[in-house]
């Protein structure tokens, strides 16, 4: 396989949202996607774990080349903030403790590189990632927005590299 395989992630403490897609040129394919979603019913210290562990065992099935995260958008809730920045942490961890280059980009850019609309709803967000991976069949909400993560970063160019396999 040539190409350059990127992991999408979502993070989210209750649903963390991951996709793979495979980048070749100007055409992009669906590999994988899923949904991590750690015990509501356990410590925090113990669901940031799993989800590391998680993530970790994503990476290392996919053996994606380049990793891009969303970031954390400012939330009325500092509370939900704080949880969701911690999830994003791990994930910035898991990738980069496996050796993986990780970009970061803002809601706003994911989804305007999507659907054209930086202010895109999650039911649009899906919509055009069933037009534009349908290999990918039924996508839940979270695993939608990690393969939008994903093409997005394939859109801004990814880390300008390509990977032969």
């Amino acid at each position: 396989m040539s190409g350059v395989l990127i992991l999408g992630v979502d993070p989210g403490l209750n649903r963390c949202g991951w996709g793979v897609v495979l980048s070749e040129g100007a055409r992009l394919s669906h590999v994988a996607h899923g949904v991590i979603k750690p015990r509501a019913d356990q410590q925090l210290a113990s669901r940031l774990f799993d989800l590391f562990e998680a993530l970790g065992a994503v990476i290392e099935e996919h053996q994606p080349h380049e990793c891009a995260v969303e970031e954390t958008y400012v939330n009325v809730n500092a509370r939900a903030a704080l949880a969701l920045g911690q999830a994003r942490g791990v994930a910035l961890a898991a990738a980069a403790r496996r050796g993986v280059t990780v970009a970061e980009y803002a809601p706003a850019t994911i989804k305007k590189a999507i659907v054209g609309s930086g202010a895109a709803d999650k039911t649009q967000i899906g919509f055009m990632i069933r037009r534009l991976l349908p290999a990918a069949g039924e996508v839940s909400a979270d695993a939608a927005d990690a393969l939008g993560v994903a093409l997005c970063h394939a859109a801004h160019g990814g880390f300008r590299r390509k990977v032969s396999a």
